[in-house]
C-alpha cells in the first residue's frame, strides 16, 4: 500500500489549507488512518486520527482548528486546517494508525 500526501503550501497565520492523502490497495476502508507532522529539528508527532467507522481524535495542539475526514470509496483521508499558526509549520504525512511505511509528505509553511 502506498500513501501520497498533497495540498501543502505557504499560508499566512490565520489562514487555511486542506491536505489530502490518497491510498492504494484494497483494505483502506478497514484501516484506522492518521495524520502526522515533523517540524525541523523535531520528532515526528501524531496530529489527528480517524477510525474505519469514522470516529475522530485530535492532539491538543490542533483540537478545534483541524478536522480529519475520510472517503472510503475514493480511498482518501483529508485534513482541513484552519486558524493556522507558525508552529504548525512542518512536513505532514498520512499513515495507518497501526504503522507502516512512510510515504511522501507535504510541506506546510505558516508565516507570521
Amino acid at each position: 500500500v502506498q500513501l501520497q500526501a498533497s495540498g501543502g503550501g505557504l499560508v499566512q497565520a490565520g489562514g487555511s489549507l486542506r491536505l489530502s492523502c490518497a491510498a492504494s490497495g484494497n483494505i483502506f476502508s478497514i484501516r484506522d488512518m492518521g495524520w502526522y507532522r515533523q517540524a525541523p529539528g523535531k520528532q515526528r508527532e501524531w496530529v489527528a486520527g480517524i477510525t474505519s467507522s469514522g470516529s475522530k481524535m485530535y492532539s491538543d495542539s490542533v483540537k478545534g482548528r483541524f478536522t480529519i475526514s475520510r472517503d472510503n470509496a475514493k480511498k482518501t483521508v483529508s485534513l482541513q486546517m484552519n486558524s493556522l499558526k507558525p508552529e504548525d509549520t512542518a512536513v505532514y504525512y498520512c499513515n495507518f494508525i497501526s504503522g507502516g511505511p512512510w510515504g511522501q509528505g507535504t510541506q506546510v509553511t505558516v508565516s507570521s
